[in-house]
């Protein structure tokens, strides 16, 4: 009983955080339905944090339901007039007087704007997100200058201080970050280098560390080294007995292994060196030249050497453009990912359901705050694109609906759109149940 103690606070952690994710998620979505069909004259009833019974309830000077129910797994705003919760449907009847506050009855323009927000307001929770990071922790200074000293297992020699310009490493020179980048391919494997600085005014050389070592940056969640423990900041000194110097080396040991599980030894700050078992797992990537490769993978990332970065402030519109652009990157990935399922490029295990969402955002919680700070905005911007799909019962299946009314000048009949919402219903709960199916039987 004692063993399953730790597997069921494990379990209990997971679910906690998955929820608080999903919470934030949701509300963010459901609150940009709710305001922009407000601005829009369409009159909220409810506005409901969960499903089935009511837990908690209060009712606004507009006539607004906000109330928390029992089953927290999403969340919806109810329309007046609605039929259901899904705002599917040709809808209650309604006081004539009252039609136009209606989702049904309001204008083409009102109903598509009050559909679109709910995704676009997930897109800004990520890009928010994203952009707050970049004004928090700073960008990389110009400067190819020292920040902090990051601690470093016994026996790594580093001579490197905080405020020293690097001029050079083994005599290639270094004129801006991308350049130290490129000379670790020039540098011999070794774990001492000379560093070339300028310190106080005036060029000195000093021993240094690799500028890649093998120091664990970020773990992917739901990865071999996830499922194993490993950290950001452990160092991975060893592999089945061979020592590592530097990152690149991680990769041909995994490569070489073609899913053999690797003994790694792995020294963390505070607790000196432990060993690690984990078997590599096959990924589809994205190839350099288009298209995608298998490879095997233990999800790490690679990090700063052992020092970080001197770094600059990023002002608001760099922030934003960032935060943009990570977003982008995130629905761009999604949508690649789609298709390369669909046209048979990548395996169909790599489509995940609740399981593996759940289990990732929990990993991503023990990580800490800023790692499930920065999940949620990964999965705020995932939902929103996958809310965007042509689906009847998506929004994108609304806006689908509302595109062909524009177009052609009446909306679908109510027998079409009853029958495209039952589809819309099944292909939805089918690919719930394919993701759960993946989940519970793909490797």
């Amino acid at each position: 009983m004692s063993e399953l103690i730790p597997q069921f606070g494990g379990t209990l952690w997971t679910l906690a955080a998955f929820l608080v994710a999903l919470a934030v998620i949701v509300t963010v979505h459901e609150y940009g339905h709710y305001i922009v069909g407000r601005w829009s004259g369409i009159r909220a009833e409810v506005f409901s944090v969960g499903f089935g019974p009511r837990l908690f309830a209060r009712r606004d000077r507009r006539g607004t339901v906000w109330q928390v129910a029992a089953i927290p797994l999403g969340g919806y705003v109810r329309f007046l007039g609605d039929d259901n919760v899904a705002s599917a449907g040709p809808g209650r009847k309604v006081d004539p007087a009252l039609r136009r506050q209606t989702l049904t009855g309001a204008p083409l323009w009102a109903r598509f704007s009050t559909l679109l927000a709910g995704p676009v307001f997930n897109f800004v929770l990520s890009i928010l997100i994203f952009a707050g990071f970049a004004v928090v922790q700073g960008l990389p200074s110009d400067r190819v200058e020292i920040g902090r000293i990051l601690p470093s297992p016994p026996g790594v020699v580093n001579q490197l201080q905080p405020g020293d310009r690097i001029l050079a490493v083994d005599g290639h020179t270094i004129e801006t970050w991308r350049d130290l980048g490129s000379a670790i391919e020039n540098l011999p494997l070794a774990s001492t280098h000379d560093w070339r600085v300028e310190r106080g005014g005036a060029p000195v050389t000093v021993q240094g560390p690799d500028p890649m070592p093998p120091r664990v940056g970020g773990v992917a969640p739901r990865s071999a080294a996830a499922d194993a423990g490993l950290r950001a900041g452990d160092v991975i000194t060893a592999i089945d007995g061979q020592a590592v110097t530097r990152f690149t080396e991680i990769r041909t040991h995994v490569e070489e292994a073609e899913g053999r599980p690797l003994l790694l030894t792995v020294w963390r700050q505070g607790q000196g060196e432990a060993s690690y078992t984990l078997a590599p797992k096959e990924q589809d990537l994205p190839a350099a030249n288009g298209g995608f490769e298998r490879r095997w993978m233990i999800g790490i990332s690679g990090g700063e050497s052992y020092f970080t970065p001197a770094t600059r402030r990023a002002g608001p519109l760099e922030a934003l453009g960032l935060g943009v652009g990570q977003t982008w990157n995130i629905i761009g990935s999604s949508l690649s990912g789609m298709w390369a399922m669909i046209s048979g490029q990548i395996g169909t295990c790599n489509l995940g359901g609740a399981i593996s969402i759940a289990e990732s955002t929990g990993q991503a919680a023990s990580a800490g705050g800023a790692n499930f700070l920065w999940w949620i905005a990964v999965l705020s911007a995932a939902i929103g694109f996958l809310n965007l799909l042509p689906i009847p019962v998506l929004d994108g299946g609304h806006l689908m609906f509302y595109t062909w009314e524009a177009v052609t000048g009446r909306p679908p009949s109510d027998r079409v759109l009853n029958l495209l919402t039952a589809i819309g219903m099944a292909a939805v709960l089918s690919l719930m149940i394919f993701g759960l199916t993946n989940d519970l039987f793909c490797p």
